[in-house]
């Protein structure tokens, strides 16, 4: 599917950010080099980009973590993110003003993206290994949210899982709900964990499942990110956004990516509160393969241009007749399609 369209004005804005980025990376670039020619920086090494400010990112060695300092980026480095191993050579002496050069990013693993106003994927961290899906009794979660982010999730090959934070509000009102919600996803392949920051009912097992690798959480505002944070790290000092009564909207309070070392192990990257993923870059195969159950049958319907909306010979919905595919899932991939449709 193609890009939105831009007007006149939104192009003339579009060319003139590309300019001021070009200037940004020229000043970098020139700040990177003379430190590099003033000689005042130790022996390359590897390196974890732990915090990005933009012009500057701040680095972890990966051989003594008690050594972090800002850095500069040499021009020819692609952008970074927080995630990202570089090869960097720190300050050693007074003339750098104890500014650190990356002169490499390293190979990802994995990126986390998604599209900005314009329909570019924009890469938001990197080497992530899980994507823990946040959802909460209020703001009350629906199926179609989820599957985006599933399909989102997939679409990046990050395995993801779901997370029902404030188990402590769940109550004879809207327990049943919650529960039938829930239901289908342990049978797909995404396993469900139950949490409250306030008992600390179900930390323990979230601190087994953050331990291996790194993660991100990702969620509507409201549902308690930065409160999931501050229960796992009280010293990171994230903010918590209040859930406005009126709304049952939350505020988003998180300014910049983070990377954070757990102290039972694995790492957990704080990003900026991401209401939902955009899908409009996606054509529909790849929605289609979003959908973990659908998988086995594409590509095997009678006519090459299925709607699978009732067309004979259509293997997705005799799937669905068979109830290899639930009808709750098939009508968020209806539900999907139609928006990828419209917003394009």
């Amino acid at each position: 599917m193609s890009k939105r369209k831009l007007n006149r004005r939104q192009q003339w804005r579009v060319e003139k950010i590309q300019q001021e980025r070009e200037a940004r990376a020229r000043k970098r670039a020139e700040s990177a080099e003379q430190a590099l020619e003033e000689g005042d920086l130790g022996a390359e090494q590897t390196g974890l980009v732990i915090a990005n400010y933009g012009s500057q990112v701040l680095i972890e060695s990966e051989s003594d973590a008690e050594l972090r300092q800002r850095c500069h980026l040499r021009a020819n480095i692609d952008t970074l993110v927080t995630g990202d191993r570089v090869a960097w050579r720190p300050a050693v002496g007074e003339s750098s003003g104890g500014y650190g050069v990356v002169g490499a990013r390293l190979e990802r693993h994995s990126e986390l993206q998604r599209p900005d106003r314009y329909g570019d994927l924009k890469t938001v961290a990197a080497n992530i290994d899980r994507i823990l899906i946040v959802i909460a009794p209020y703001p009350e979660p629906f199926a179609n949210a989820i599957d985006r982010y599933l399909v989102a999730a997939e679409t990046t090959e990050i395995p993801p899982l779901l997370l029902l934070n404030k188990i402590d509000l769940i109550d004879d009102s809207n327990r049943a709900a919650l529960e039938d919600l829930l239901e289908p996803y342990p049978r797909l392949g995404y396993p469900v964990l139950r949490l409250s920051t306030k008992t600390g009912e179900g930390l323990p097992q979230l601190l087994e499942t953050l331990a291996q690798g790194a993660s991100v959480f990702v969620g509507q505002s409201g549902v308690g990110k930065s409160s999931l944070v501050n229960a796992l790290l009280p010293s990171a000092g994230a903010r918590t956004g209040a859930l406005s009564e009126a709304t049952q909207k939350g505020t988003h309070t998180t300014t910049a990516a983070e990377l954070f070392h757990l102290p039972s192990g694995g790492d957990l990257i704080d990003s900026p509160g991401i209401r939902e993923f955009g899908l409009w870059h996606m054509e529909e195969q790849a929605l289609l393969e979003g959908f973990v159950e659908f998988r086995p049958f594409i590509g095997h319907c009678r006519f090459r241009d299925c709607r699978h909306q009732g067309e004979p010979g259509c293997a997705i919905n005799e799937a669905l007749a068979r109830g290899d595919i639930s009808q709750r899932r098939m009508n968020s991939f209806l539900h999907l399609r139609n928006s990828l449709e419209s917003e394009n």
